[in-house]
């Protein structure tokens, strides 16, 4: 522990170096430092790197901004705490990410918007503070709207960063307003990859859990995609399916009858099946949201009258919920051949 400390100490002490090339060769030892070895990412961390990492973001030079961020993400595995103490650090992540279309590198883009996943992927009380940052937010959502000319992997790392932010259910009419609806529903029908519409379908179904995304499905037929996605005849993975049961229970709770009825009428032609089969096979979770769903579609008044008046709806035009989606793996460090 002493040697890695003092290594440590060496390389972080070489990070405010004059020499741009001694710099980054400090970053790239210590991106490799923290994905190969665990116990040095508290040493990193106390040593006072996170600043200068924060700092790194802003250049302009690639292969420093790349490995920065790629270290950034590996310490936000155990270092959650110290990254989110540290100031500047989400303002210099929101202005990697939002320029994801011109100065930035594809990589640090791609490692940022994990390493917003990763600090919120267990502590509440950060959703809060990063879905304050509206630019954050704004271009986590502008990502996915440029879907077909951001690499794969950082539209599904940006859909995590938004899942995240959306189980505060005060973020989600943030999300709504900067076009989080129509992305989404833009990549479910445009892009089509199992693992894109999985991700994508988890995201809405948060988001549904609040009143502002009711017109906001309406603009872009959101329930008629969603009954397609419950279709046996598309396919769609069970994953899918769930999420698109949660989708809609979260609408009708916010939306009330005349929700009720649209989604009523848009299930009428196959989707029941697909709810149906939900009901049958899925997940314990899902099991229970079908079922609740099925007494919505039969009629049952009550059924949604009742789950309305739940959580925070009527207060602040949320649904109280921790998580009513079904997410894929995530990736919680640097991969070493994605970046």
């Amino acid at each position: 522990m002493d040697a890695n400390r003092r290594v440590v100490r060496t390389l972080v002490s070489k990070l405010s170096s004059v020499s741009e090339k001694t710099r980054i060769e400090s970053l790239i030892e210590l991106r490799q430092l923290s994905k190969q070895d665990p116990s040095t990412r508290p040493i990193i961390a106390e040593s006072g790197a996170i600043p200068y990492l924060a700092e790194t973001l802003y250049s302009s030079l690639h292969p420093s901004q790349e490995n920065a961020t790629a270290t950034l993400l590996n310490l936000s595995i155990t270092e959650k705490e110290p990254i989110m103490s540290t100031r500047g650090v989400l303002d210099a992540l929101a202005h990697v990410i939002s320029h994801h279309s011109s100065t930035s590198a594809a990589a640090a883009v791609q490692s940022a918007a994990a390493t917003i996943h990763s600090l919120l992927s267990s502590v509440d009380d950060y959703r809060t503070v990063v879905g304050s940052k509206r630019e954050i937010v704004y271009a986590l959502v502008d990502i996915l709207r440029c879907h077909r000319s951001s690499p794969p992997r950082t539209v599904k790392d940006s859909l995590k960063a938004l899942f995240a932010i959306a189980l505060h259910p005060l973020n989600r009419a943030t999300m709504v307003q900067f076009g989080v609806v129509p992305a989404l529903f833009s990549l479910i029908v445009n892009d089509g990859r199992v693992g894109i519409v999985e991700d994508a379908s988890a995201v809405i179904a948060q988001v549904a859990g609040c009143e502002e995304s009711v017109e906001a499905f309406k603009k872009v037929s959101g329930v008629g995609v969603l009954a397609d996605l419950l279709d046996l005849a598309t396919g769609s993975s069970m994953r899918t399916r769930e999420n698109a049961v949660s989708a809609l229970l979260n609408l009708v709770r916010c939306g009330g009858d005349v929700v009720a009825g649209d989604v009523r009428d848009a299930v009428a032609f196959g989707a029941m099946d697909g709810i149906a089969d939900v009901k049958d096979k899925g997940s314990v979770k899902g099991q229970s949201k079908a079922m609740e769903l099925m007494r919505v579609m039969v009629g049952d008044v009550r059924s949604h009258g009742d789950v309305r008046s739940q959580g925070d709806v009527r207060n602040h035009g949320n649904v109280g919920l921790n998580s009513d989606s079904s997410f894929g793996s995530y990736m919680n460090e640097d991969s070493g051949t994605s970046f």
